[in-house]
């Protein structure tokens, strides 16, 4: 039933502290997903630095998902998006051909307070993968929920259990977010070829199996999970359609080498467009790692 379970790596971004789930070297990607950040937890004093803001970086071939479950983070991209995600809201940004964007903490640093929430980018579909740059934030409203035997779960993305969100997707895939009381059973359904599941906060237990916080879960297809909190638990589901082989180096994904190589001289070249209300700096690209290019996922 459980193939394979994925420690969360702990990366320094510079002030700020990441869980990288996603990619790992024996399992790249789950359906489209092929990156996946548990962002803190982290409590903040009011009045810290801007070294933990994300400056302007470019992207190209994904959608990157953002997702909180406490703090605020503020959204600002080259097709003209400034928004600020709250808790239980979702930034869909689709980045195609090329876009680039900029993550800052302007309300975290006004006030204080906890960051947590999820970073992910889901790979597009060959066909999908030079489209136009598109930017999406989705409500509450927007979002189905469902309540009942001690579950709670929220539908991010995509299509499970019944319901759909309108968060709009390119490949068939979920992304649940579930809160279970201690001793709640709910149950994962075969629907997709791949799925996982990354537990946010507690314990869950599954065929026998402790996983803790911090964890992720990859599943054997063609069978229904039965997932048991062991104490107050927060499970992320995602999961869908594999999209085929890609390529993954630094904030570009595609099925193609020349094209990665193409991003790369463009934004080192200073082609991308920088966000309109947030242009005065920017990440620049790192130099190439010695040794083979990186494999394909």
């Amino acid at each position: 039933m459980i193939e394979l379970v994925i420690d969360q790596r702990r990366k320094d971004l510079g002030g700020f502290e990441v869980g990288r789930v996603l990619p790992f070297h024996a399992h790249r990607m789950v359906g489209p997903f092929i990156f996946f950040d548990h962002m803190g937890p982290k409590d903040f004093q009011a009045g810290f630095g801007k070294n933990v803001d994300v400056r302007p970086h470019p992207h190209i071939g994904l959608s990157t998902v953002s997702y909180l479950f406490e703090g605020a983070m503020t959204h600002r991209d080259s097709v003209g998006s400034t928004e600020v995600i709250r808790p239980g809201e979702v930034n869909w940004m689709t980045a195609g051909k090329g876009i680039t964007h900029s993550e800052r903490f302007e309300d975290l640093r006004a006030h204080g307070g906890r960051m947590n929430g999820i970073q992910a980018w889901v790979a597009l579909p060959t066909e999908a993968e030079e489209i136009d740059p598109a930017f999406a934030h989705h409500g509450l409203d927007d979002l189905p929920t469902y309540e009942g035997g001690g579950m709670w779960a929220r539908l991010i993305a995509g299509k499970a259990f019944g319901a759909k969100a309108k968060v709009k997707t390119h490949s068939p895939m979920f992304y649940v977010h579930w809160a279970l009381d201690a001793g709640a059973t709910a149950q994962l359904p075969a629907e997709y070829p791949e799925r996982a599941a990354y537990v946010a906060q507690g314990i869950i237990e599954i065929d026998g199996k402790q996983i803790n916080e911090g964890q992720m879960a990859v599943f054997q297809p063609g069978m229904t999970v039965p997932v048991t909190a062991i104490t107050p638990a927060i499970v992320m589901l995602l999961g869908g359609d594999p999209v085929g082989e890609r390529l993954i180096e630094w904030n570009f994904v595609s099925s193609s080498r020349d094209r990665l190589e193409q991003a790369k001289a463009d934004w080192r070249a200073g082609r991308m467009k920088l966000p309109d209300a947030d242009d005065q700096e920017f990440i620049p690209l790192p130099p190439d790692p010695p040794g083979p290019a990186p494999a394909m996922s």
